[in-house]
């Protein structure tokens, strides 16, 4: 392995409760106010929190609120794929620019309650510190460049990832752009890239391209993603054992999920 690449939320950033919060807000701006609850209400947030794994974007959380306030079940990615094509894509164009207004707006007017919505998952920043020397950082995120360099700086891991490492939503859409990119700036073979994400869905988006593909279990997933992963060979880590695992060297497959 010569470049560990993450992605940001649900794997450096526990940013469930952020991404509700302006979600709820935007989403009220933009689309509905007949969702009923609000930014304190924990059914809504576990609702909304279970359909994460599902989106890949901003627009992806306006997805699951109006699933939840139409009462829709998505069970699987081919359930959600399908709620999101009755959707009118100029809403959600709109939900989008909306959803980074409302969180620049946040940011802007009480910083230190965004940051304590954002917090590094503990021992993460950490382990990132005591392995820097073992392969190059970068990160793959949907999430725009200043909140992820603003987050960086405060969890202390800022000077670990050059500008060039760091990939956002607007250097490519797909997590598989995003690799081919990491390729190309760091001169590593996608066969030398591990990837960490916790959404399998990218996993499966980014494997094609050679690189290992690693599933974080203390982000947002569950038993259904969790075996989709094992099932297709997707080296599988918590935090307690992410380091032994990744930079064991040891091949992923199912056997080492044992």
């Amino acid at each position: 392995m010569r470049v560990l690449a993450l992605d940001f939320d649900g794997v450096l950033c526990d940013s469930a409760r952020e991404a509700f919060v302006v979600a709820l807000r935007t989403y009220r701006r933009v689309l509905s106010r007949e969702l009923a609850g609000d930014e304190r209400d924990e059914a809504l947030f576990r609702a909304f929190v279970e359909l994460i794994p599902l989106g890949n974007r901003a627009e992806d959380y306006a997805i699951a609120l109006a699933a939840i306030e139409r009462g829709r079940a998505l069970a699987d990615q081919a359930a959600y794929d399908a709620f999101r094509g009755e959707l009118d894509p100029a809403a959600l164009r709109a939900f989008h620019k909306q959803f980074y207004r409302e969180r620049a707006a946040w940011l802007e007017a009480d910083p230190e309650d965004w940051h304590a919505h954002m917090r590094a998952y503990p021992g993460v920043c950490e382990l990132l510190r005591r392995r820097a020397g073992d392969a190059a950082l970068a990160i793959a995120t949907a999430k725009d460049r200043r909140s992820v360099r603003e987050l960086l700086a405060r969890y202390g891991i800022a000077d670990l990832f050059p500008e060039q490492a760091v990939l956002d939503k607007e250097t490519a859409v797909s997590k598989r752009e995003h690799i081919s990119q990491i390729a190309g700036r760091t001169g590593a073979p996608a066969s030398e890239i591990t990837f960490v994400d916790d959404k399998v869905n990218h996993l499966e988006d980014v494997a094609p391209s050679g690189a290992r593909c690693v599933l974080a279990t203390w982000g947002y997933n569950g038993p259904r993603e969790q075996k989709i992963a094992k099932d297709k060979g997707f080296l599988i880590c918590d935090l307690n054992n992410f380091e032994a695992r990744v930079f064991s060297h040891r091949p992923a497959s199912p056997a080492n999920e044992e």
